[in-house]
């Protein structure tokens, strides 16, 4: 199978976690990542992503997730702003202003702009994918419990 023509729903529950992962995946890329408590029945748990994943929460591997091939349907000042997120390294943090800054169609001095930065954070489509958590002023859409155990995992 062509990976263009991969789609469904993966799942795999991650023991650093205390959670499963769930990926929703569309003609080969990512379009979602949640954390359910219990994935619906006839997800998957067999992804190349779901593999990665569970060798990053053991510490096999620091991985920032950058090539992953993703499917957005985000503002665009927003994807704007994941993008650039994307590239806050493992182990690194930014602010929301430096995030800001960073983001070349924003500024970290207007207020919308600062608005549009916790905005894309707080709706993140793809946490880990774009590490919100990473951001240690801003919003995440992580569940807490995940956002401090990935925190801690990067010694954030």
């Amino acid at each position: 199978m062509d990976a263009e023509d991969v789609a469904g729903i993966y799942a795999r529950e991650i023991d650093y976690l205390e959670r499963f992962v769930q990926l929703g995946v569309a003609s080969g890329r990512l379009i979602s990542v949640s954390f359910p408590e219990d994935p619906p029945d006839d997800a998957g748990d067999e992804h190349e992503l779901l593999d990665r994943i569970e060798r990053y929460c053991d510490g096999i591997a620091e991985d920032d997730f950058a090539d992953v091939e993703v499917g957005l349907t985000v503002p665009t000042g927003e994807r704007n702003v994941l993008e650039t997120l994307r590239g806050v390294g493992y182990g690194d943090q930014v602010s929301v202003e430096q995030l800001a800054k960073m983001t070349p169609t924003l500024d970290s001095d207007d207020e919308q702009d600062v608005i549009t930065v916790r905005e894309a954070l707080a709706e993140n489509p793809l946490p880990v994918v774009f590490p919100d958590h990473r951001v240690r002023d801003g919003p995440s859409a992580l569940p807490p419990q995940v956002e401090q155990r990935l925190r801690s995992l990067e010694d954030l």
